[in-house]
This record gives C-alpha cells, sequence and structure tokens, in this order.
C-alpha cells in the first residue's frame, strides 16, 4: 500500500515522473538573505523527509510499505514459546544472524540465536552452550541463573564497527538487568551490557550497570555511530504518562553521556514500545527508526467487541543528527493487517525487528513480530533498496526543486521508475535558480525504466566535476514517475 503527503501550498509538492536536477553556481556576495547550504558531499539522499526540499509542484511525498511476505520463523522450540518476541538481525560475514528472546513467560527466559545464508530461510544452531531438559542439543546462548529474573532481558546485540574495538568486544550487547537498591528495598531496573569475540560466547562488560535511568523494559539498542565516531543507544522512559525514546552517547561504550529525549517536534505524541533506530547502511549520516506505536486506550475489536489489552502498529521516523526527529507521515508505516491474531496482545505484535537485511538485488528485507502470545512468529517483507518514501509525479507531471547545496563527484546517479510512458528529467541550477548551461533542462537526456543507481546525463554527457564544491541547486521532473534516492559518485 501506497500512503501519500501532500504538501500545503507554502511547501510545493514533490515530483516523480520526470526528474529534472539543477545545479547551480556560487551565490552572489551581494545578495539577499540566504538559505542555508547544504553539505551532501557524495552521501546518498533519501526522500524520508524533507531537508533537501525547496519546493514541489504538482509532486508529492509517498511512504511505501513494506510487502508482506513469508513467515520466516516460527518460535516454536520448548525452550521458546508465546512471549518470544525482540528480535535483532545482523550481517555477519557471508551469513546472517538472528537474536531474539525465546521464553513462554518472563519468569523463565532465553537468550537465542538462529542463522541464514540469504535472510529467507533461518535454522536454530546447536550451540551446546546450556542445558534444557537434560539436553545441550539447543540454540540457547544465555540462560536465567534462576527463576526469579533473566539476567539479561531482551538481549540485542551489534557488530561493533569501531576500528578500535578490541578483539575480544567485537560484538556488544546491551540489556535490562535488576539490581538491588536499598533505598527503596527493591530491584532497580537497569541498562546492562555485554560483549564478545564471536556473538556466540558473551560475558558481561562489567559489574554495574552502564546506564540507570529509564524504564528499559523493552528492546533497547545501541551501535557504534560512524560519521559522529561515537557509540549511540537508545532506550526506553516514561514522560508525563507517554512511553518514549531516550538518547545517551560514549565514547568507549562504559563512559555514556547523561540520557536525554530524542526531539520529535510538533507532532502529537504517541506511546513509542520499542525504537529500531540504526544508521541506513547506504547512507550513515541519516538515521531510520520503525517505533512500534503502543494504543493502550483501544480495548475491544470487531464486530463481536472481543476484548483486548491493547493494540500496535509501527511508524516510521528519521534524523539526520540522532536528536532532532522527523514524523514526515503520521500514517502506520505497518498495519497489524487481516490476521485476527495480531489485534490484540499490543505489548509485542506487530514490533519490528531491530535490523534491516539484503536478501536480493534491489531489495531490502523488513521484519516484525506477529501472533504474540499464542505461537509468535517473525513475518518478512520486502521493500525496494532506499524506497521507504519516493517523491511521486502523476502523469501530468510534476517537479522537485532542491534546497541549494555543495556536492563531491563527477555523475549525479538516481533511484528511480517510471511507467513505460513515465520520463524523468533533469536540470542542473545554481543557486539563484538560473539553468547552469549545457544542463538546463532542454538538454537533459530523458531517462524511463526501473534502475537503482541510473546517471542522468545531458546533451553534453555526464561529467559534473566542474561543479563539484559549488552552490547548486537540483530542479528534477516526473512524470508517471517516482524518485527514490539520488548520490554524486566519482
Amino acid at each position: 500500500m501506497l500512503l501519500r503527503y501532500r504538501l500545503c501550498a507554502a511547501v510545493p509538492p514533490l515530483i516523480l515522473g520526470t526528474v529534472l536536477i539543477a545545479v547551480g553556481a556560487p551565490q552572489d556576495a551581494g545578495a539577499g538573505p540566504r538559505e542555508p547550504v547544504r553539505q551532501i558531499g557524495s552521501e546518498r539522499q533519501l526522500f524520508v523527509d524533507r531537508w533537501l526540499i525547496d519546493r514541489l509542484r504538482g509532486a508529492e511525498l509517498r511512504m511505501h510499505e513494506p510487502v508482506r511476505r513469508e513467515v520466516a520463523f516460527r518460535f516454536d522450540a520448548p525452550w521458546e514459546g508465546r512471549q518470544s518476541a525482540y528480535v535483532t538481525l545482523l550481517r555477519d560475514g557471508d551469513r546472517y544472524r538472528m537474536y531474539y528472546r525465546g521464553g513462554g513467560d518472563l519468569t523463565r527466559e532465553f537468550t537465542c540465536m538462529a542463522e541464514s545464508p540469504d535472510g529467507i530461510r533461518w535454522t536454530r544452531p546447536s550451540l551446546g552452550l546450556h542445558v534444557y531438559a537434560g539436553s545441550r542439543e539447543n540454540n540457547i546462548l544465555l540462560a536465567p541463573r534462576d527463576k526469579a529474573y533473566a539476567e539479561a532481558h531482551n538481549f540485542t546485540p551489534f557488530r561493533d564497527e569501531n576500528p578500535d574495538a578490541a578483539p575480544a568486544e567485537r560484538y556488544k550487547a546491551v540489556a535490562l538487568g535488576k539490581f538491588f537498591d536499598p533505598k527503596i528495598n527493591d530491584r532497580r531496573k537497569m541498562l546492562v551490557a555485554y560483549t564478545s569475540a564471536d556473538g556466540i560466547h558473551w560475558k558481561p562488560l562489567q559489574e554495574g550497570p552502564i546506564l540507570s535511568e529509564g524504564s528499559f523494559d523493552s528492546q533497547n539498542v545501541a551501535f557504534w555511530d560512524t560519521v559522529r565516531q561515537q557509540y549511540v543507544c537508545y532506550s526506553r522512559g516514561g514522560r508525563d504518562g507517554i512511553r518514549s525514546i531516550l538518547r545517551s552517547t560514549s565514547p568507549d561504550f562504559r563512559h555514556w553521556s547523561a540520557q536525554e529525549w530524542i526531539d520529535l517536534g510538533k507532532t502529537p505524541r504517541e506511546h513509542f514500545y520499542t525504537n529500531a533506530i540504526a544508521p541506513y547502511d547506504r547512507s550513515p549520516g541519516l538515521f531510520l527508526g520503525f517505533p512500534m506505536r503502543f494504543v493502550p486506550t483501544r480495548k475491544e475489536i470487531g464486530a463481536d467487541r472481543r476484548p483486548v489489552d491493547a493494540l500496535s502498529d509501527a511508524v516510521l521516523i528519521s534524523s539526520r543528527d540522532g536528536v532532532r526527529w522527523e514524523r514526515t507521515f503520521m500514517d502506520a508505516f505497518l498495519r497489524p493487517g487481516p490476521d485476527p491474531a495480531n489485534w490484540g496482545d499490543g505489548h509485542g505484535n506487530n514490533t519490528p525487528a531491530w535490523g534491516l537485511l539484503p536478501t536480493a538485488a534491489g531489495e531490502l528485507s523488513f521484519y516484525w513480530s506477529e501472533n504474540y502470545g499464542t505461537v509468535p512468529r517473525l513475518r518478512r517483507g520486502t521493500l525496494r533498496t532506499d524506497g521507504f518514501v519516493s517523491v511521486h509525479g502523476g502523469y501530468a507531471g510534476g517537479e522537485l526543486v532542491t534546497r541549494p547545496f555543495r556536492f563531491l563527484g563527477g555523475k549525479l546517479q538516481l533511484n528511480y521508475a517510471t511507467s513505460a510512458a513515465g520520463t524523468v528529467r533533469v536540470e542542473v541550477q545554481d543557486a539563484s535558480g538560473k539553468p547552469v548551461p549545457g544542463y538546463a533542462l532542454k538538454d537533459a537526456v530523458e531517462l524511463y525504466g526501473d534502475e537503482l543507481e541510473r546517471t542522468a546525463g545531458w546533451n553534453a554527457g555526464t561529467d559534473l566535476r566542474r561543479l563539484a564544491g559549488r552552490t547548486v541547486r537540483l530542479r528534477i521532473l516526473l512524470n508517471d514517475a517516482d524518485l527514490y534516492s539520488l548520490a554524486f559518485s566519482p
């Protein structure tokens, strides 16, 4: 399903069919008030927000929901059960790994791992680390020390991309732990950390927690930010009775900054039960999040008014600094769908897994939990590469004009799709909006087809090196077409 977002008159809509891009020269020193110049270098630009968009005419932003595919995995092993959830997916060399919470209830919880060669077919390796029902033939990574509480609740690992990370800590993880607090004569929930050399054999990073202020009782995530050269952790907290997201950073994974609430702007406040925030691989400076939206006020469903505890779905958020977040669409990115078992049990259903996996040429796989509370399962959905949001221009045509920016590289590559009759054309403008000679719309090579990295061209060729480092704009004309991303390459 496509969700559409049309901008108001003050910000004209985006166009997709024919793409016209304009790159401009430097603005005169004596000109009036200047619009901030975006520095994009060679970073791929997705249209999940309006950061690069100046105006849209006859075009609109469209959000693209994942296409439902097969059930990728069923949590039906004896040590798993009805409350299996909170899945992490990552690529590890020539294979994929899945980490998840297994357990029929939260008083006897296991951390488990599955593997796949392609992100589609998953198997449980026999790890031999823990005894269950008298046997070590299982995929259990961590087990509770006793029946009081799991020692690593909602364990969420990542492969550390920090080049300075010690080999023994190439894999890291965060989890909820409980520590006795004499002030309240009870155990407090705090965030603990684990490390591993191979992603299988884990040990606590330190005796105490790494973070102590927050709820932490869902899937908290951490990773190495390759652009800003720091570790980042996003965890759950309560704010005026609303579940929301806290952020903290660290230079070494041991010493963390004070937690702060992420800024969601002026959008209506909703319960975010999880966050699934991570850098997007093809554009590391861009963070994408897929929070599970929790709706506790919905207590019944269907014509028979079946009682439920709550409902849930998932939304899309994005950020270019990790602090200020955009909700370009208030609509759901993922709906519960037609299965009645996904309407209810809102604490676990429709929860996006943490991690996107490339599973075929031009394809990203997105995963989420279903049938929580019965026999939980993981559903796979697919998206076009970069295909979360597009600028769409209909048959009559639309236009996107970018804000002024500077780039590095020599060729402009577009991820786009048209109909058989559709077109995309690109014009390069100077900062004032005038076409650069030789790169005007009349000079543009007409593009049509369905390609992930098509080089834009003009009668004079495709080389833009003489404009690199100068302030330019792109004007993109779209007729019955969608533009998903653009980037400058050498």
